[in-house]
């Protein structure tokens, strides 16, 4: 087995081989682990979009024939001090790393930082998510890190069951924000999109929402004209040209309100972006509001034998993500080190940079 390497910008363009053998690997890894946000119609606009144009498409195969057995592939670009790590724009949720059914990841990242131009001294996997593969164990030349921890809703039993088992606060809250709306004669509305055709339509509304927020007042909206909205749009019609993706709309009356941008796979769906109209009166909540009709529609149409099995956010969790679940994970980092001598050397070098700027936090960092 070796590692080959070519330029990412073909993976997303004009080399059908590179993006075949990455679905071939992640069709492989079978239900509940060939995530959406690793498929390759999710993958190639990211390298389009937000490339530098120095990333590279490395794959680890047995044989060089079209048929032969690929055993990892992954996207990569060089960071610094001699670093490689995985390519991760803000836009990628996880770490954009696949690897075959049984490989040991130890392994295999020292193998492909053996493989890598320059005599790299470190290579980085960013972003890793447990349920997807697991966190390696420490090692002579392997450190792993906390990431960031994220939430998830199972979608098993009745929507009833799990809404009773939410937080009083929280059912109280938006029940009397719904009886509120009724008495003004307001009615709700949720609108669920999945044609590729409505996928432009979709990005110009979320940018909208978004531009009208403090997200446009820092010049970080979703907008049609920007590098998010060109990505968003491009990787949505991909995604929905085979009814893996969704945006959800929600109203009031006739003003929208509130949306989700969403992303599916065999088991789960993704939100991976979430806008609300800000002018909105701050007694009322349009992204609980919709969140709450949302889960109903995804829990009457899955659960047990149902469309999906769980509800992903993959952000950071957040407060109001507690009052929706106790389903919490811990993403990582891993890196990998050419010496023993140079792990333990940036452990110590990372643990007091940290306890010189944060002393109650000395959590190593990765390149």
């Amino acid at each position: 087995m070796s590692w080959t390497f070519a330029p990412a910008r073909g993976f997303a363009h004009d080399c059908a081989q590179h993006r075949d053998a990455w679905s071939r690997l992640h069709a492989s890894l079978g239900p509940g682990n060939a995530s959406a946000l690793l498929a390759a119609d999710f993958v190639a606009p990211l390298i389009d979009h937000f490339g530098r144009g120095d990333e590279l498409v490395a794959c680890l195969q047995d044989g060089s024939n079209a048929g032969a057995s690929i055993r990892a592939m992954a996207i990569v670009r060089p960071g610094r001090r001699g670093a490689w790590t995985t390519f991760q724009p803000a836009q990628a949720p996880v770490g954009l790393w696949l690897q075959a059914p049984g490989e040991d990841t130890a392994g295999l990242a020292r193998s492909l930082m053996n493989a890598l131009p320059g005599a790299p001294l470190m290579l980085a996997l960013t972003q890793m998510d447990p349920m997807l593969m697991a966190r390696p164990a420490d090692g002579p030349r392997t450190r792993t890190l906390d990431y960031i921890d994220t939430a998830r809703v199972t979608l098993a039993g009745s929507f009833e069951d799990y809404w009773n088992a939410r937080g009083k606060n929280l059912r109280g809250n938006l029940k009397k924000q719904r009886a509120r709306l009724e008495r003004d004669g307001v009615a709700t509305r949720l609108q669920v999109d999945r044609d590729p055709g409505a996928m432009a339509q979709g990005i110009a509304d979320y940018g909208r929402l978004e531009t009208t927020g403090w997200k446009g007042g820092e010049g970080t909206a979703v907008s049609v004209d920007n590098a998010q909205g060109r990505y968003y749009r491009a990787m949505l019609e991909g995604m929905a040209a085979r009814g893996a993706a969704s945006i959800y709309r929600y109203y009031l009356g006739e003003q929208l309100v509130a949306m989700d941008l969403c992303v599916e796979d065999g088991t789960s769906i993704v939100v991976l972006k979430t806008a609300y109209d800000e002018s909105v009166p701050s007694n009322l909540s349009p992204t609980l509001l919709m969140r709450e009709e949302a889960c109903r529609s995804l829990f009457d149409a899955g659960g047990d034998g149902g469309k999906f099995d769980r509800l992903e956010f993959y952000g950071r969790v957040m407060e109001w993500h507690t009052r929706w679940t106790e389903e919490v994970r811990t993403m990582y980092h891993v890196n990998y080190y050419r010496w023993p001598g140079l792990a333990r050397l940036h452990t110590l070098l990372e643990a007091r940079a940290k306890a010189k700027s944060h002393p109650a936090h000395t959590t190593t960092k990765s390149l």
